[in-house]
């Protein structure tokens, strides 16, 4: 039977035996124990430690590949739950996957009003990877939606010898200087006060009655998502500190991604590399795609043409397309890793 968990507040085999992961931090998680927050999900409750982490994880008995999949911004793994269970079935079981959320971007303060910058956010994820899959046998292959696809970009540019390959999955690699939307987030996130207001507003919606929440969430942010997407954005979404975060995190997005990708860095690994975009996507626009095949022109490079969004993540339906697509490319790599 497949197992799905959402681990918070793990911490290192030296402390308690659970996993965990270390910074410079002194905040701590909350609490210990277990919980019971999604459907189908096993919550481990925070532990004392450095860096509480959210992950969404299957396990296969017997791995030929561990699949690290990365968050957007939102960086809530919650919101990924369908298309981690449609990626283990379509590649057999054979492969473990697991989620990563951001850091704080989480049902609990458990940084304790800490704000983490894009930086912070890929330390936290090399850490991971270098304390929790340092001695994984079994190649290690990236999965990066949105602003994850950068971030996984940086993680290969430090741990290239323990990547294998990395997939993009609508990424925003840089600025889209026509995107309204893009400049009204901005706006937002540098000032201090506007994100203050944004995020009490965002938990004070979370802080009604579960059925008045759910409808809000439904009916003006997602009429059309699934059950899973409702349950994550309600849980987790509409808390205080995720959207300080969220935020914080979108203004210090802005300011490196004003910079042109590192296009000899990913020449060199060209062949190591495959991006998903969308038709109609300002985050990574289809100009994008054209300058990636301009300068690296043995990435492999797909459009989505099923009607799907950026957020694919938040129906059920995209999570299933996205997922088989991976699992299809992962598979064509294993051909050319076996021969």
């Amino acid at each position: 039977m497949v197992s799905l968990r959402c681990a918070v507040g793990l911490c290192s085999s030296a402390q308690i035996g659970k996993r965990g992961i270390h910074g410079d931090s002194q905040a701590h998680a909350e609490g210990a124990g277990h919980d019971q927050d999604m459907s189908g999900v096993e919550v481990l409750a925070a532990i004392p430690c450095s860096f509480a982490t959210e992950l969404l994880e299957i396990r296969s008995k017997e791995p030929s590949l561990h699949v690290l999949l990365i968050a957007g911004n939102p960086g809530i793994a919650a919101f990924y739950k369908d298309c981690v269970e449609a990626l283990y079935e379509n590649l057999g079981g054979q492969a473990s996957i697991t989620a990563i959320g951001h850091i704080s971007h989480s049902q609990k303060d458990c940084e304790h009003g800490r704000l983490f910058s894009l930086y912070e956010q890929i330390d936290h994820k090399v850490d991971f990877i270098e304390q929790e899959l340092q001695h994984s046998e079994q190649p290690i292959v990236l999965v990066g939606h949105s602003i994850g696809a950068y971030i996984g970009l940086e993680v290969f540019k430090r741990l290239q010898n323990k990547i294998k390959f990395i997939v993009g999955l609508y990424p925003f690699l840089k600025m889209n200087k026509s995107s309204v939307t893009q400049s009204a987030i901005g706006y937002i996130a540098r000032s201090s006060l506007l994100s203050k207001w944004a995020s009490l507003f965002a938990s004070f919606i979370g802080s009604l009655r579960p059925s008045i929440t759910r409808g809000i969430v439904r009916r003006f942010l997602g009429p059309s998502w699934s059950v899973t997407a409702v349950d994550a954005a309600c849980s987790h979404l509409l808390r205080y500190n995720t959207m300080r975060n969220v935020l914080f995190m979108a203004m210090t997005e802005f300011q490196k991604l004003t910079e042109e990708p590192d296009w000899t860095f990913i020449r060199a690994q060209e062949d190591k590399m495959a991006f998903l975009f969308g038709v109609d996507d300002h985050w990574g626009p289809l100009s994008h795609l054209e300058e990636i095949s301009k300068h690296a022109p043995r990435v492999t490079l797909s459009v989505e043409t099923e009607g799907h969004t950026h957020g694919y993540c938040c129906t059920e339906a995209g999570s299933v397309w996205v997922a088989d697509y991976i699992a299809n490319l992962i598979k064509n790599q294993m051909l050319l890793w076996n021969n």
